[in-house]
């Protein structure tokens, strides 16, 4: 019988780096998979990204809490411009703002008019 339980992890590591396969941690804050009927959000989860022979494989480890498709919306008011200010990540508006030096409001509007792409952005303020 083998089990994964009795072997050291620094040499399941080196094993799988001799097999070529690079291992990463990833820090989610949380793991929404959508379904034709629902969402499962993984809250607090640990996620795991393998990458072998140039294909990434993802673990998530964690209790999905299960909700009805489109209930995480806060509300849906109608109000577009929140929605807009929600696609774009905060992260991503602070690093074009800071790399193109410019407001956050500024790097925001450059973000949405690039559909979130990064560089996109920061070479449109540049």
């Amino acid at each position: 019988m083998f089990g994964g339980g009795g072997m050291n992890p620094r040499k399941m590591k080196q094993m799988m780096k001799q097999m070529g396969i690079d291992v990463t941690e990833l820090e989610a804050e949380e793991v929404v998979i959508k379904t034709a009927d629902e969402e499962l959000v993984f809250s607090d989860a640990q996620v795991t990204r393998m990458d072998a022979q140039g294909q990434e494989t993802y673990q998530i480890v964690g209790e999905p809490e299960t909700r009805e498709l489109g209930a995480g919306d806060d509300g849906g008011d109608g109000d577009e411009s929140d929605e807009a200010a929600d696609a774009i990540p905060a992260d991503d508006v602070a690093i074009v703002a800071q790399r193109a030096g410019v407001p956050e409001d500024e790097a925001r509007e450059a973000l949405e008019a690039e559909d979130g792409d990064l560089a996109a952005a920061i070479s449109r303020l540049e």
